[in-house]
């Protein structure tokens, strides 16, 4: 399935992994997207609370840029740089082009979306 992340002017496309945490999240999406206010961490990734727990399957996995996460169940990372850590995959952004300028180094307002 795929999703919209519009992060300021500028909206990207994700596909998501076939888990029940990325069902969980476009659950959520049904009603409204689901805007959140990220903030910068560690100068490789944005994080930004859900308000709510989604269904777990952590792995240690290295992240890279583009790719979406849940961590510790009710968080949402997504990455401009690379990390190692325990995560459930959510997705990753299919385009790259654009990613990197548009998260910029402080916090940001990402918008998850349904896509077509």
């Amino acid at each position: 399935m795929k999703i919209n992340v519009q992060v300021g002017n500028s909206t990207f496309t994700a596909t998501l992994e076939d888990n029940a945490a990325a069902e969980a999240l476009v659950g959520m999406m049904e009603k409204a997207p689901v805007v959140l206010r990220m903030n910068d961490y560690a100068g490789f990734e944005k994080v930004g609370s859900l308000g709510r727990s989604l269904p777990t399957s952590n792995r240690q996995t290295t992240t890279h840029a583009g790719d979406i996460v849940l961590y510790q169940g009710d968080q949402i990372v997504i990455f401009y740089g690379s990390n190692s850590w325990s995560y459930t995959r959510l997705g990753k952004i299919d385009d790259l082009t654009g990613w990197k300028q548009a998260l910029g180094s402080g916090n940001v307002t990402v918008t998850f979306s349904k896509g077509e």
